[in-house]
């Protein structure tokens, strides 16, 4: 499960979604993720499906590697999933055992809910699948630079986001070390109870503590000895610029925004019980 969360990893590629000015990625990413919170049915929600599957496609990106970085999060579909099938009480009632009632709302809303989730998810990892760290780093800096000329010093925060984008690869894989030397002594983290398995990894903490405290130190040298200050008077070797494809990028994201909301209005606002009757 440790490598299989792959977010804030980097996976270089030539592809047209590679190629495109972080900017116009960040522009993307956050408005998709305000649209797929605004879908109000399946319609809407399908075409948001539709979109990520055209990015993910674009960006070259084996599709095993997009679904692996899903696996972290099905706990959380589940628990959700459960949660929305329990309180539900619209529609059929499907079964009905005891104090537990199923209805035909719980399982739609259910699944509307995990595919909520699901296109939240890939779209976010695809910015850092697609965009280094440094031009990531670069672009909200560019983003951002209007609020340096009110005293907001968000380079600092920008390189604080970018840092730990960078690093959660890096504790992830030192996570996996700790615990293959601690199985060689002998530990099992695999076997009995689930709070018998949590307790097994309480040992992890404190190495793990250790060597992210080290690698901050050494991170920390390392920039002071390359003299670094701040945002104040940084230069950056291959200028952002944004290119034709970068407008055409905006304006497919503007589309994107448009034809949610035209679907929002002319199919309705979901309802479990009128999809389930209308499905039979």
């Amino acid at each position: 499960m440790i490598k299989d969360i792959t977010l804030g990893q980097y996976f270089p590629m030539d592809s047209l979604i590679h190629k495109l000015d972080p900017r116009a990625k960040l522009f993307f990413t956050v408005a998709f993720i305000v649209i797929v919170f605004a879908c109000n049915n399946f319609v809407s929600l399908f075409f948001c499906f539709i979109v990520s599957a055209l990015i993910i496609a674009s960006s070259k990106i084996p599709l095993k590697t997009v679904t692996k970085g899903l696996k972290p999060i099905i706990l959380i579909v589940v628990i959700t999933s459960v949660l929305q099938i329990s309180y539900v009480k619209t529609g059929v009632v499907l079964i009905d055992v005891w104090k537990i009632q199923i209805t035909s709302g719980g399982i739609l809303t259910a699944l509307f809910m995990a595919l909520r989730i699901s296109l939240l998810i890939v779209t976010s990892t695809m910015l850092t699948y697609t965009t280094s760290p440094t031009a990531l780093t670069n672009g909200l800096d560019r983003v951002f630079a209007p609020f340096n000329k009110i005293g907001i010093d968000f380079h600092t925060v920008t390189m604080i986001m970018t840092i730990a984008l960078r690093f959660i690869p890096t504790l992830i894989e030192e996570v996996d070390k700790i615990m293959s030397a601690q199985k060689s002594r002998g530990a099992n983290f695999e076997q009995g109870s689930l709070i018998k398995r949590a307790k097994a990894l309480i040992p992890l903490f404190i190495p793990l503590l250790f060597n992210s405290i080290r690698r901050a130190y050494e991170l920390a040298n390392a920039m002071t000895c390359r003299c670094y200050n701040g945002g104040k008077g940084k230069t950056t070797m291959n200028a952002l610029k944004y290119s034709s494809k970068d407008y055409l990028a905006t304006v497919f994201s503007f589309a994107v925004i448009g034809i949610v909301i035209l679907l929002n209005i002319y199919c309705g606002e979901y309802n479990a019980e009128f999809t389930f009757n209308s499905a039979i």
